[in-house]
């Protein structure tokens, strides 16, 4: 069946569409007995298989829902395939002459090939020839390569040897007959390197090299350690020269050639001992000798403060004159008041003392201001020493030895002052001193001094607190008999401790020491001890009363001075004031209204209208009365000049007056209270004093402070 006839089989498919399943009876009814003999041969298993197998062909399954003979189709399948051969082989005989142009074409590029193939071949086999050889001179190159590295390492390890063994003729000149200046020091350095790399270099001992040149450098080191050895010594002779500036020395001529002491400590190393000892043995008798020249001019401008006679508690009459003939009255009050001697502390980093410009000026210092000079030199000169030790001679340690003399010189000049101190404030100041100039080493990071300052600050506690015993003990031992005067304005006495204490306290401000404070309590009861026994010498109470409120307001006058905020004892002594005024105030008031005070305290306080005890009757207060309202402005007045020549503060002396008034306008309220609740009291009204006049004489006296 042609294509032409299958089209046209389409609509008839399309029509029958619900013939679609396959008819297996219908197919097989149509064969004839011809059919199946001659399919005797054949097998029909798996027949229907094969046609299940067939149904999604198109084709097949087109040809088996028209119902055709599979004979019919065959034949005509076979008449197409012929028809089509004969097409073909006319097509064939048409383009004959064209297949057999292009078999000639495809011989002769068979033959152009075959050639390529020859010659193609001839290269490769070339190719491999020139690769072999590629690799030849690659493996050479690199053997070349690794020869040229190996000459090169041999090259610069030759190079730097020779440049080390070898000594150039300039370089022995200079180190024969050069100066010792900045290029004898660079020379230095080349020959301190070539004799590193002959003594470290194990393989350069080995060299036949090294037998010739090893003499000569071996001259030279010897040559240049005794050249440099003389030039040291030379310049350390200068620094034994009198007036010479030791540290302009040292920082503009030494540090220059501290190479050359390298180098002797390196190539030369007994040499470079020998240089280090005649170096700490000329500064130790350099510096002993500067700073006992400069202790003697310090003792001439000494201002002695205090002798051992200098106490709190010692009489100073019973002084013999002879003694305090050597005392200049003018320092005596420095014996126990701070005053400016505190300024020291303020100028604790200022210059030391020049002493011949001091001495110029003929002026006379305390103990502290020489000490704190003295400790400044030390401190300025040994930092400078120390750091010049380090970077000069890289070892620290060599300050010690130095110092050793000097620090004997100061040991010897405080173990000679020391004994013969007495001035606790000037110990005090000391000892403050020395905890700044701790300080300032710290912040300058040079702990050379560090032991040294321990140990002055721990001879100075010892002294300071035998000295303040004395003082102590000086109260508590004092003749109080001899010490009594008939006068009650402050002892002197207790002047001297207030203004102690005071001293003390201002200079345990910023310090807290609990030490110092106990040590101050110790005194304070010594003092109130030694005051109570003077209070008693004198025979009337009132005196007594008054002697006692002087002097605790003197004394809380000039602790105040030293702390406003007041501390322990300066509360102490204001409880004692305040005690003191109340007893003192009754006694003012007992001496001018002896009757109003009794009857107030007696009478005033019962109930007229009870019927317990004896009642008050109106002539009973009419005396009171009366005697108060005749003479109570006459009174006042009395009181009045009492307290102004009693008490040595005047704004002392008018608190403690108006305390009085005040104390005696509540008496008399009391009473006229009093007057008031009782029969007939009424009739007094007459000659009671007005409350209002009271309190307007009572401002009058306050006006006048």
């Amino acid at each position: 069946m042609t294509e032409a006839q299958l089209d046209s089989n389409q609509p008839a498919e399309a029509n029958d569409g619900a013939r679609n399943v396959l008819d297996l009876g219908a197919f097989v009814g149509e064969l004839t007995d011809e059919d199946d003999a001659a399919s005797d041969d054949f097998s029909l298993q798996g027949l229907e298989q094969e046609l299940e197998d067939c149904k999604t062909d198109d084709v097949v399954s087109m040809i088996l829902s028209k119902g055709s003979s599979l004979r019919d189709y065959t034949r005509d399948v076979e008449n197409n395939l012929r028809q089509t051969e004969l097409e073909s082989i006319e097509d064939y005989i048409k383009e004959s002459d064209n297949l057999v142009s292009l078999h000639d074409q495809i011989h002769e590029c068979d033959t152009i090939l075959s050639q390529m193939e020859n010659l193609l071949s001839g290269f490769q086999a070339e190719i491999g020839s020139i690769s072999s050889d590629i690799k030849i001179l690659q493996e050479k190159s690199m053997d070349m390569g690794l020869k040229l590295k190996n000459r090169k390492a041999a090259e610069s390890k030759l190079s730097k040897f020779v440049e080390e063994i070898i000594v150039p003729p300039r370089m022995i000149d200079i180190i024969v007959d050069g100066e010792v200046n900045e290029d004898y020091m660079k020379t230095l350095e080349i020959l301190s390197k070539k004799l590193k790399f002959v003594e470290v270099d194990s393989m350069v001992k080995t060299s036949k090299a090294l037998n010739d040149v090893q003499p000569e450098l071996e001259k030279l080191r010897q040559k240049a350690v005794s050249k440099v050895f003389d030039f040291m010594v030379q310049k350390l002779t200068a620094l034994r020269k009198p007036k010479t500036n030791v540290q302009i020395l040292q920082q503009s001529v030494l540090l220059k050639y501290k190479y050359v002491i390298l180098f002797m400590k390196e190539h030369g190393k007994e040499v470079y001992l020998d240089v280090r000892a005649a170096y700490i043995d000329t500064m130790n008798k350099v510096l002993s000798t500067n700073i006992r020249a400069y202790i003697q001019a310090l003792e001439k401008l000494q201002l002695d403060i205090a002798t051992s006679n200098d106490l709190i508690g010692i009489d100073t009459r019973s002084t013999s004159l002879f003694l305090r003939g050597r005392e200049p009255l003018k320092n005596r009050s420095a014996v126990f008041a701070l005053g400016e001697r505190i300024n020291i502390l303020k100028e604790i980093d200022e210059s030391a003392l020049i002493p011949h410009i001091a001495e110029a000026s003929s002026k006379k210092y305390p103990y502290e201001v020489l000490f704190r000079s003295l400790q400044k030199l030390l401190m300025d000169t040994a930092t400078s020493e120390y750091l010049f030790c380090d970077e000069f001679f890289g070892e620290e340690s060599m300050f010690y030895d130095i110092f050793a003399g000097p620090f004997l010189v100061i040991d010897e000049h405080m173990n000679m002052i020391l004994p013969n101190c007495f001035d606790a404030i000037g110990l005090m100041l000391m000892i403050r001193i020395i905890y700044q100039h701790q300080l300032i080493m710290s912040r300058r990071r040079i702990p050379c001094l560090d032991s040294y300052l321990d140990k002055v600050n721990i001879s100075l506690w010892p002294r300071f607190k035998m000295v303040f015993d004395m003082h102590v003990n000086s109260l508590r031992n004092a003749n109080v008999r001899g010490l009594w005067e008939d006068d009650v304005h402050p002892h002197y006495v207790m002047r001297r401790y207030a203004e102690f204490t005071a001293s003390l306290i201002l200079l345990n401000v910023d310090y807290g020491d609990g030490q110092l404070e106990l040590n101050l309590e110790r005194l304070r009861m010594s003092v109130d001890d030694l005051l109570v026994k003077l209070a008693k010498l004198f025979q009337k109470p009132k005196s007594k009363t008054i002697f006692l409120i002087n002097n605790y307001d003197m004394t809380i006058a000039v602790l105040k001075e030293a702390g406003p905020d007041g501390g322990k004892i300066q509360m102490h002594f204001e409880e004692l004031l305040k005690s003191n005024t109340a007893i003192y105030v009754e006694e003012l008031l007992a001496e001018h209204f002896r009757d109003l005070i009794k009857f107030v305290k007696t009478r005033a306080s019962e109930d007229p209208r009870s019927g317990s005890g004896q009642p008050i009757t109106a002539s009973e207060v009419e005396i009171i009365v009366k005697d108060f309202g005749s003479r109570w402005k006459a009174a006042i007045e009395l009181m009045h000049n009492d307290v102004i020549t009693s008490f040595s503060n005047f704004l002392c002396g008018m608190e403690i007056l108006r305390a009085a008034l005040t104390q005696l306008l509540l008496y008399y309220t009391r009473l006229s209270d009093c007057t008031k609740k009782i029969a007939g009291g009424s009739a007094l009204n007459k000659d009671l004093v007005s409350i209002s006049s009271i309190m307007y004489e009572i401002k009058k006296y306050s006006r006048t402070f």
